[in-house]
């Protein structure tokens, strides 16, 4: 389980409250819930997952203008494929906000947030249970959400490969670029099953 964390929960509620409208704010308590239980089945560390839940979205909402001005501000240069790619960009400055507003999170928490959308290869098991509650929250109503449940009970790499699988299959019936952090996710899950 891990050592307990310590932050102010009543700071990161005020703060996603402030950022987000009612549904993403739900979406973002269901995550945290989601995380936490995933936590406590795989041995993550609880708070963290929690935490990482809560603040998972918390720039989702910020205007395009002011995500650009975000990155620009804090140094963040967007590939050609993730200028293009707007659903992307909260995880990205997401994961500096989260670092920038709360010095005393373990570092972990961004490199969850700032993957949770993609994944990547080699992720950690904050990053794999953050992943994985985003796509089984109880919020969630998608066909095949309960399949994604089912898997999530039975392994977080099978949960995780089915949420690839989604992700590329999604994109590229849409003709949408996909990201190389997701494919290598993909694969990466793909090639430790047949070791």
């Amino acid at each position: 389980m891990g050592c307990t964390v310590i932050f102010d929960e009543n700071k990161m509620l005020a703060d996603i409250r402030a950022h987000l409208g009612d549904y993403r704010y739900n979406h973002s308590l269901n995550v945290a819930a989601s995380a936490k239980a995933l936590a406590e089945k795989y041995g993550g560390n609880a708070d963290i997952c929690y935490a990482a839940g809560l603040l998972h979205d918390v720039l989702k909402e910020q205007p395009r203008d002011e995500a650009l001005e975000f990155f620009a501000r804090n140094g963040i240069a967007l590939t050609r494929l993730e200028m293009n790619a707007q659903k992307l960009w909260h995880a990205m400055a997401g994961a500096v906000y989260i670092k920038k507003n709360y010095p005393e999170l373990p570092d972990e928490i961004a490199d969850a947030v700032r993957y949770h959308t993609t994944g990547k290869a080699d992720m950690t098991l904050t990053g794999k249970i953050l992943f994985t509650a985003d796509f089984i929250s109880a919020d969630r109503d998608y066909p095949g959400v309960d399949d994604m449940r089912r898997r999530a009970e039975d392994s977080l790499e099978s949960a995780m490969k089915e949420g690839l699988r989604f992700t590329v299959f999604e994109l590229s019936e849409k003709c949408v670029p996909i990201h190389p952090d997701t494919v290598d996710a993909y694969n990466f899950i793909l090639l430790n099953e047949r070791k």
